[in-house]
This record gives structure tokens, sequence and C-alpha cells, in this order.
């Protein structure tokens, strides 16, 4: 995913997408844990992926403020 896709979207397309990610992570801590978990580089990529959307919604919300 990139940071381009993500600044198009609205903040609940957004807000949607970082809950579904959560979601994911939740599930690949699990795996990890019980050794089911095949993809590793998977979590890594989920992490940042998160890191990303919080990013462009933090963004958003400075630029909203600074119109104001």
């Amino acid at each position: 995913m990139k940071a381009e896709e993500l600044r198009g979207k609205t903040k609940d397309q957004l807000g949607d997408q970082l809950l579904d990610l959560r979601k994911e992570q939740f599930n690949l801590r699990f795996q990890r844990v019980s050794g089911q978990l095949e993809n590793t580089a998977r979590v890594r990529q989920v992490r940042r992926d998160i890191a990303r959307i919080k990013t462009v919604l933090n963004r958003m919300q400075s630029d909203i403020q600074a119109q104001a």
C-alpha cells in the first residue's frame, strides 16, 4: 500500500481499513505464537501499513486545524 493511495481516501475509509489491519495484526500474532504463521514478512507489512494510515490521518487532522 502506498501513501498516495491512502491520501485519496476519506477518513471513514481509512478508519475502516485501520480496523481491518489491526484485526489482521491480532490474528497474525496468534498464528506466530501457535507456530502456524507461514508468511512472517506479513507481520512487518501490516505494522507499516498501520503506521502509514495513522500518519495520513494525523496529517489530515493537522490540515483541518491549520485551516481553522
